[in-house]
């Protein structure tokens, strides 16, 4: 697992807790939470990067379609959950929102399970 899918992954585990919180009190998300949502996107986008270079050098018996598949989809996940809790501005938007950010975290773990069978 690198440094950069450890970090993250704390994030997301920290977003997930507000998230929770915010569900429980029945608030919405303010624009801090959505900033750092940003931050977890970027950070995606260099796990992309990141992801790619290893692929292109040795990579042993992985699968690289399904890691690819893996890194391009964690990247979609926060942009698909962002547009569908706009959308639905009650507690079951902010519930999408938690759904996406624990998926991402998953994705992380998958991740680093195609990569350790290589």
């Amino acid at each position: 697992m690198t440094i950069l899918q450890i970090v993250l992954g704390a994030i997301c585990v920290v977003v997930a807790v507000w998230l929770v919180v915010l569900i429980v009190l029945d608030r919405l998300p303010g624009d801090l939470l959505y900033g750092v949502l940003a931050v977890i996107e970027i950070g995606l986008v260099g796990q992309l990067v990141i992801g790619l270079t290893r692929v292109f050098g040795d990579h042993g018996d992985l699968n690289v379609a399904a890691y690819v598949g893996y890194l391009v989809g964690s990247l979609l996940v926060l942009p698909i959950a962002f547009v569908w809790s706009a959308g639905e501005r009650t507690r079951s938007g902010t519930a999408v929102l938690l759904v996406g950010v624990i998926a991402v975290a998953f994705l992380f773990l998958r991740l680093q399970q195609l990569w350790s069978y290589r």
